[in-house]
């Protein structure tokens, strides 16, 4: 029964502040008046302390430009948590933006929605990533491809790191720097997950969006970690291949200190 009423009162919090915020965010994408930034993160604090979760970071994103950011993903939480912390642009399969509710929210955080099995689009798209990376915006890419269960890292795609590659290609861009993250979720009202129910947080395959967002919720106070790795500079002509593996290594070792010794919820 307190879980429900949570739940409730935590649905409502977010509703109240979508409601409030996103036509400040409207106007910002349109009339540049202010930073859409300041917006983004302002929601998605409100919504987190709302829903319960705890933001532990360790790390910076850089400073460098143009930024990439290879994170492994655990769950539809992710953007919220980074976006609470990080002034970054997403990249997302195109499914996403056909998403009731979640696709039209996925525009205002300024996603880059990708069409991966589709030829003749991949230049426009590699087109519109360009134009960012040049206006020094981070991109943020999940880059196993799909969520993982919170306990392990799954191959890093190096696919995915493509429209890096062309993107310097077409705006002349010689170094593109890649910079692991990692999302650790790794308390649950205070007392450490473990590797049997850290899989709560996870959205793992075709798992229905409601139920699991439901059950998460109504468990009460998360907390998650982010810890940032160095940035591995990837040039023209570059190994896409060893950068993937050398972000994938980084992020595997991040994800690991941090499910070894989590962070106590009251820092």
């Amino acid at each position: 029964m307190l879980g429900r009423v949570r739940l409730v009162l935590a649905l409502g919090c977010v509703a109240a502040s979508t409601a409030a915020l996103a036509p400040l965010q409207l106007i910002a994408m349109k009339t540049r008046l202010w930073s859409e930034w300041r917006v983004l993160r302002l929601w998605h604090r409100v919504n987190l302390r709302a829903l319960g979760f705890r933001v532990h970071q360790q790390g910076e994103l850089s400073s460098l430009r143009p930024l990439v950011v290879a994170a492994n993903h655990v769950s539809w939480t992710d953007i919220s948590v980074i976006g609470s912390r990080c002034d970054v642009s997403f990249i997302a399969k195109s499914e996403m933006a056909k998403w009731p509710v979640m696709g039209w929210l996925a525009r205002l955080q300024r996603t880059i929605f990708i069409e991966r099995d589709r030829k003749r689009t991949s230049g426009i798209q590699a087109g519109e990533i360009a134009r960012r990376l040049a206006d020094d915006e981070a991109i943020l890419l999940f880059a196993e491809g799909t969520t993982g269960d919170g306990n392990m890292i799954l191959p890093f795609k190096s696919t995915l790191f493509g429209a890096a590659t062309i993107a310097m290609a077409q705006d002349a861009v010689e170094t593109v720097y890649v910079q692991p993250l990692a999302i650790a979720y790794t308390r649950v009202q205070g007392m450490p997950m473990g590797r049997r129910h850290r899989p709560l947080a996870a959205w793992i395959g075709d798992a229905e969006l409601v139920p699991h967002a439901a059950a998460l919720l109504e468990e009460g106070a998360v907390d998650v970690e982010l810890h940032f790795g160095e940035p591995i500079a990837f040039s023209v002509g570059g190994d896409r291949k060893r950068v993937t593996r050398d972000a994938e290594a980084e992020v595997r070792r991040m994800l690991g200190a941090a499910l070894a010794n989590p962070r106590r919820s009251s820092t």
